[in-house]
């Protein structure tokens, strides 16, 4: 038991094994952080969102509009698409009415089917009068073609999953590397669906209108460059810029970290390595818009495109260009560019830099290294408070970046690295604690009354060197007639101890069944005592009780020992016992050595107590009782004086008693 007792302190006392766990938690969510798993990733997004949602950018003065081919255009025009005659009138009229930039995030990779020389081919019941006639009309796409050359238009193109050469003859792209080549960073497609080329021919830029979703669909980042087929393609926002601010030259600056960003027109745009670019969303602002009917019936005020970028796309639900976004579960693709525009001109482009994976890292590191020092010194409740102060800070210094600076920084990741590792603490510092509480209770269960046993998993530190000095009521006893009985299994030791068991285990259970705490064994005798470590009041009463029942036990045993001896045929030989009583202050506690020590309890009444079990047989009473005891125990616990005797050890006599009865 003693060596338990050690082993278990050890185990409390250690924190070695719950901090290494804790280490090893800590270092396997850092490379989950380098992995960047889905879960993660949602997370981070879902809190930029509630960002966004609480402080999105401010509308402006709308620097950019949008020619909308809406429902009402669709009514009044016809279905699309339309005549390229029709586009050639509306670029027209914007150029007229002073647009800087006119781009188009609509494709026209075939020949327009509404050119009248391709309806006389096509229209059933035509004279031949009527075929000419169509067919002197000037074509459509060259119409087209002749107004974006009076006109600075940027045509769209999107991304194609799979190569069909016919890049050869795109115009070169003024475009300068920074720091090194980047084009292996970039979103990449194969190739990429083209305009006719008398239309792309007098462009003043083509720009790729081709986005990318995050995993949940929402259209948080967006490209501003791609690599197709190993060449660089800027995307339509980037490309529409630079025309609209002289057509200088774009460069890709790069770092060790990956692309850093984007020069335009002397300006440096921040993205993250890939180059992808985070807008700054407004919610859906209706006054962007202009209805492309109204554009041709010349129904705006003269100021409204002067000077301004304009883009044209579809807000019509039938057309299916309608994305969601942080801000709106679906709002128009157009839109969208139009918003990475405003975004840049207005500088506040939300940035993510390339420090802060390192950034998250290391916080999560500093939350998750201070909980593993100091939950096993602290314990889990103080450490959960820090944490949850730790936790605030973080998020709020999150805000604080975005709020004040534009910056992204991820508070998720080091909340649940603290939070994991915190977890990973506390249940291995349970199951700890719960093995220790096993342990203990294994130990003492066959020793001490449960509510001591209980006492003792509640309260370990009981299991430490030391003792205090209370009041006690020890019981002592010892088998007499033992050694004529051993003297009979000479030839079967392992029935003599079995008959021991049998002895002894009534006889301790009538002890603990009274709370009492059985100190030791020693050979056939047995040492208990009483309110200690658990206030037990009336611990003489006790103590009497569970003497009487040791004997009425022990008088069960004998009776089943005499019928077992003559159904055998073999000779009974009676075990008799006496119990010594006595009460009196004692030290009690864990004595012994740093290696062994027990549970126990000493002083001048323990020594009594053992005396007056010595002379039960002297005056033939199984019970003797000290006078301490006597004075403890109320009337109905009637007794009867024996004598006074001055026992071994002491000068002074002493009167012991006997129960009556």
């Amino acid at each position: 038991m003693a060596s338990f007792v050690n082993r278990t302190r050890w185990i409390r006392r250690g924190s070695t094994l719950p901090r290494l766990l804790g280490l090893a938690v800590l270092l396997a969510l850092t490379a989950l952080k380098y992995t960047d798993p889905l879960p993660l990733e949602r997370l981070r997004h879902a809190v930029f969102d509630r960002y966004l949602a609480a402080k999105p950018r401010p509308v402006g003065d709308l620097p950019v509009v949008i020619v909308d081919i809406d429902d009402r255009s669709l009514q009044a025009i016809g279905q699309w698409p339309w005549s390229r005659g029709v586009l050639a009138r509306l670029v027209d009229r914007l150029q007229e009415a002073g647009a800087a930039t006119i781009g188009f995030d609509i494709m026209f990779p075939e020949p327009d089917r509404l050119s009248p020389a391709r309806l006389s081919r096509t229209l059933p019941g035509l004279t031949a009068e009527m075929r000419t006639r169509l067919e002197m009309e000037p074509d459509t796409d060259r119409l087209l073609a002749e107004a974006i050359g009076r006109a600075r238009v940027v045509l769209g193109r999107s991304g194609l999953g799979q190569r069909q050469g016919e890049g050869a003859g795109d115009p070169p792209v003024p475009l300068a590397m920074i720091g090194g080549d980047s084009t292996e960073l970039l979103p990449s497609y194969p190739d990429m669906v083209r305009n006719l080329p008398i239309l792309e021919a007098p462009a003043a830029g083509l720009g790729l209108f081709s986005v990318l979703p995050e995993a949940d669909g929402i259209i948080r980042r967006v490209p501003t460059a791609f690599a197709i087929g190993g060449q660089v393609r800027p995307a339509l926002a980037v490309e529409t810029l630079r025309v609209a601010t002289g057509g200088d030259a774009l460069a890709i600056r790069r770092d060790s970290a990956g692309i850093s960003g984007l020069v335009i027109g002397g300006h440096f745009l921040p993205t993250e390595r890939d180059g992808r670019l985070w807008v700054h969303y407004t919610p859906h602002e209706p006054a962007r818009f202009v209805s492309a009917t109204d554009v041709l019936d010349g129904r705006f005020p003269p100021e409204r495109f002067r000077n301004r970028i304009v883009l044209i796309g579809t807000s019509a639900v039938g057309l299916q260009d309608l994305r969601p976004t942080p801000l709106e579960p679906a709002m128009p693709g157009v839109e969208i560019h139009a918003q990475v525009l405003e975004t840049i001109l207005a500088g506040a482009v939300l940035v993510r830099p390339n420090y802060a994976l390192g950034a998250e890292v290391l916080a999560g590191a500093t939350l998750a290294g201070l909980i593993i020092l100091l939950v096993p010194v602290l314990g889990p409740l103080p450490v959960l408070g820090l944490g949850l102060a730790l936790a605030s800070l973080t998020l709020w210094l999150g805000w604080w970046l975005f709020a004040q600076h534009g910056v992204l920084i991820d508070p998720v990741y080091p909340l649940v690295t603290g939070f994991t590792v915190y977890v990973t603490l506390v249940f291995a510092n349970y199951w700890r604690e719960q093995r220790q509480k096993d342990q203990i209770r294994s130990a003492f269960q066959h020793y001490l009354a449960p509510s001591l046993v209980e006492r003792m998993v509640r309260q370990p530190e009981l299991l430490t060197l030391g003792g205090e000095t209370r009041m006690l009521t020890i019981l002592f006893s010892d088998v007499r007639g033992f050694t004529s009985v051993a003297e009979s299994y000479q030839e079967d030791p392992q029935a003599l101890t079995a008959l021991m068991n049998r002895l002894l285990s009534p006889l301790s259970e009538a002890i603990i069944a009274e709370g009492g705490t059985i100190d030791k064994y020693m050979g056939d005798a047995i040492m208990a005592f009483w309110n200690a470590p658990l206030d037990m009041p009336d611990h003489a009463q006790r103590a009497l009780r569970a003497a009487r029942e040791m004997r009425r036990r022990h008088a069960q045993l004998e009776d089943e020992r005499k019928r077992e001896a003559e159904a055998a045929g073999r000779p009974y030989l009676p075990l008799e016992i006496g119990i010594g009583i006595n009460s009196g202050r004692c030290v009690v506690g864990n004595m012994g050595s740093q290696a062994r020590f027990d549970y126990t309890a000493l002083g001048d009444a323990v020594n009594l107590a053992s005396r007056l079990e010595g002379l039960t047989a002297r005056y033939g009473r199984p019970i003797l009782i000290g006078e301490a005891s006597a004075a403890l125990l109320p009337p109905e616990d009637a007794l009867e004086p024996v004598d006074r005797v001055t026992v071994k050890g002491k000068h002074e006599p002493t009167q012991i008693f006997a129960p009556v009865g």
